[in-house]
């Protein structure tokens, strides 16, 4: 009889040691979406309390009554609804702008070449030789340099003689 109590006050031990170690195992091997629903950040007026399962953000603070916490306005939110609007928008106006009979007769697709006649032409490569020629300013370019230049110099002739009557009517 002896051995039976002896073995059972030893064998007790064991089998509580084996029952911890299970359930520490357990615990551990849970993930963490399982330990709780949200997740707490503490602010300067509160805590942000993030809603693990459906990612929905909520600022909570301390009231006089008690804790409160309001839902945060979710910017994606808002920008994916803005974003859906326009795109079913957009297909609307196709599909009436697709509706329409095309009100010019003998509209062709495709663009038009443009010519620049202000275009300045290119110096041209003289065939043969590495000589670039370079095109001469036109009569038009010409006078309107003269003009400036005209100005300039009439403008210069005026400060020398503003000049000249200041040191004149000083001395």
């Amino acid at each position: 009889m002896r051995t039976a109590t002896s073995s059972s006050k030893f064998l007790k031990p064991v089998v509580l040691v084996i029952c911890l170690i299970g359930a520490g195992a357990a615990i551990a091997g849970m993930p963490e979406a399982e330990n709780g629903r949200y997740t707490l950040s503490t602010t300067a007026d509160g805590a942000l309390r993030l809603d693990t399962r459906t990612g929905a953000v909520s600022m909570c603070s301390n009231s006089g009554a008690g804790w409160a916490c309001y839902a945060v306005p979710d910017e994606r939110a808002a920008m994916d609804a803005e974003i859906g609007r326009l795109q079913a928008e957009n297909e609307k106006l196709k599909a009436e702008l697709a509706a329409r009979e095309p009100t010019v007769p003998g509209k062709i697709e495709e663009a038009l070449p443009k010519s620049d006649s202000l275009k300045k032409s290119e110096p041209k490569v003289a065939e043969g030789e590495r000589k670039i020629e370079i095109p001469l300013p036109s009569d038009r370019d010409m006078d309107r340099m003269m003009t400036f230049l005209e100005k300039a110099w009439r403008r210069l002739i005026e400060i020398a003689n503003r000049l000249q009557r200041d040191v004149n009517g000083k001395i």
